[in-house]
Order: C-alpha cells, then structure tokens, then sequence
C-alpha cells in the first residue's frame, strides 16, 4: 500500500509494508525540485534514516532498474 500527498515543497509518497510478519517500517519518499530524500525510521537506533538523491541520481537509478549488469553513463540532452 502507498499513499501520495502534495505538500507546499514537496510530493510525499510514502509506503507502507504489508503482508505476513515480519513487516519493514514505512518508508518516506520526499520529491522536491532539487532532490530526492528517502527516509525510513531504524527501531534498532530510534531514529530516522535519510539519505539524498540529485536529481541526476534519481534519473541514473530509474535507468538502472531496467538494465543488465553493467557500468553505463547516460547521456544527457539539452541545458
């Protein structure tokens, strides 16, 4: 299950673990214009993991999903 909202900054969508357990805490993807930021809370250490994406990595991680293994630059068009 997942949801989407439209915050003033940023579309959050969030997913949520279901199914038998032992189920993953939620994860928190956060999509502003100048980054990607994926969070998900760590129970071992009672806190909030977050790690950032340029947008240039988001755009080299969905390309990489869909190929072999491998060592790929992507070409960009335009500014």
């Amino acid at each position: 299950m997942f949801s989407i909202e439209h915050e003033f900054d940023a579309t959050v969508v969030t997913l949520v673990d279901e199914g038998p357990p032992p189920l993953g805490e939620d994860v928190v993807v956060n999509a502003f214009e100048e980054c990607i930021t994926v969070e998900q809370y760590d129970a071992h250490h009672d806190r909030t993991v977050r790690i950032t994406f340029s947008m240039s990595q988001v755009r080299d991680l969905a390309a990489a999903l869909n190929l072999p293994e491998g060592v790929y630059t992507l070409k960009t068009t335009g500014p």
